[in-house]
């Protein structure tokens, strides 16, 4: 009798959860599963079981249709990208690959999960090492929301739709007058030390200093707000957060996020984003928008089934500290502390409103093609100081072509070698070091002096 065939379909399953606007949480409570075992499923570390295939079934009639006829494919595909992994030997041929496949489904099966096990054992200890050596205990309310969004995939499927029913055009002036139906009022204010935003109820007090872009925002944050109020709520009533901070942090987020869907509305935004091969100038200039809105935007086109290119966005103050981060590449932040300082967005943030590209490879050994440029927001008084960082977007060398910026690269040169930081990043031979890496030991020869006191061992 033949084995019956374990089906892994994380990729499907967490559509699926985006599709029906459900945290982990929430989906496992529907499929009778714990959060940790939903998320093993979602990363492809665990097989959909009977009993779980027959729960999606029972809660999403439909959703499994034609999937265990495309296992044999999807094993294909996944033994593929696992044997691609740059930290393992040179993978071997596609006919190889084909075959072992269809042979050995047993041990194909075996070697996905545990390829997929060992990543997430990966990211779990470099979320243990960051925390250490930070010094801190529990998370932060902001650092909560931020993982949120992250274990969302920086995508909500129910606001993203709803935004984009209400607003299919993302016409600013239609916008406003959208507002001014639920009652609520516009007026500028030129208070010097004042909010951005004050809303009373009725009255939305806009700084008169900010530009065009940030009002037209301020005026679709509130509107989300007030329009999707009910879903809003929906998503932090299932959110795993503690205290009122986390959850008030969370509601604007979600509002952050839908004002977002709501001036650059998912199908328009992403056509046009093709169109232009992602030139972000140009998509500021069709949408209204400002150039770190279009970057965020196009980190959040991943909706099932019309997805964007996968970009990593990220945006640093001139401290250096990630403000802002969200990454649906293999890419991956720094979760405390300062980044690589081999990153371009660095060089950036010293000289605004210039464009810096580069050609990066992470210690795993994949190439991104990263766009980095200064901003300075204008404070409308000299005696405030503006606000200057820069923000960055990148992509897997892999889909350069779409990528307008890449043009400006010689593709085929040594890429800048950088880490996510340097406690985390396992080069023994940069000069650029600030720390040793957490996980390693080092020497000290007081006679022979580098460009850091101590080898790397």
């Amino acid at each position: 009798m033949p084995r019956p065939t374990r089906l892994y379909a994380g990729e499907q399953l967490r559509a699926l959860r985006h599709t029906a606007g459900l945290n982990q949480a929430a989906m496992a409570v529907r499929l009778g599963v714990s959060v940790s075992y939903l998320s093993q499923l979602e990363g492809g570390v665990r097989p959909l079981t009977p009993a779980v295939i027959a729960a999606v079934r029972r809660q999403h009639p439909g959703a499994l249709v034609g999937l265990e006829n495309a296992a044999p494919a999807m094993r294909l595909a996944g033994l593929s990208q696992a044997l691609a992994d740059p930290l393992l030997p040179p993978p071997p041929t596609a006919d190889i690959i084909a075959r072992l496949a269809e042979e050995r489904p047993d041990f194909a099966d075996r070697f996905i999960a545990l390829h997929g096990a060992m990543r997430a054992a990966e990211e779990r200890l470099q979320m243990v090492e960051e925390q250490t050596s930070s010094g801190g205990g529990g998370r932060k309310p902001w650092e909560a929301v931020r993982d949120w969004f992250h274990d969302a995939g920086n995508y909500v499927d129910a606001l993203d739709r709803a935004a984009e029913a209400l607003a299919p055009g993302g016409d600013p002036d239609m916008l406003a007058a959208a507002l001014e139906r639920h009652g609520v009022s516009i007026r500028p204010s030129d208070r010097v030390a004042g909010p951005l935003a004050q809303f009373d109820g009725t009255t939305l007090v806009l700084d008169a200093a900010m530009p065009a872009e940030s009002r037209r925002f301020q005026i679709a944050h509130r509107l989300a707000a007030i329009a999707f109020a009910s879903e809003i709520e929906a998503i932090v009533a299932t959110a795993e957060l503690d205290g009122d901070a986390a959850r008030n942090l969370l509601r604007i987020g979600l509002a952050n996020y839908a004002a977002g869907a709501l001036t650059m509305p998912y199908a328009a935004f992403r056509a046009a984003a093709r169109e232009t091969r992602h030139d972000i100038d140009r998509l500021c200039r069709r949408f209204g928008v400002s150039f770190e809105q279009a970057c965020h935007r196009l980190s959040t086109l991943q909706r099932p089934g019309a997805e964007g290119i996968p970009f990593y966005f990220c945006r640093v103050d001139m401290a250096g500290n990630i403000t802002k981060r969200h990454s649906a590449t293999r890419f991956q932040f720094a979760r405390f502390g300062g980044a690589c300082p081999l990153w371009i967005v660095h060089e950036a943030v010293a000289i605004p409103d210039r464009i810096a590209v580069q050609l990066a490879e992470t210690p795993d050994g994949v190439r991104y093609v990263s766009m980095a440029k200064g901003l300075v927001k204008p404070s409308g008084s000299f005696t405030r100081t503006p606000r200057r960082y820069a923000v960055t977007l990148g992509c897997e060398a892999e889909h350069a072509g779409d990528f307008v910026y890449a043009d400006a690269l010689d593709r085929t040169a040594q890429a800048t070698p950088i880490g996510i930081s340097c406690r985390l990043c396992p080069r023994d031979d940069c000069d650029q070091r600030a720390f040793p890496p957490a996980d390693r030991g080092i020497a000290v020869n007081p006679d022979v002096r580098g460009t850091v006191p101590y080898r790397v061992i």
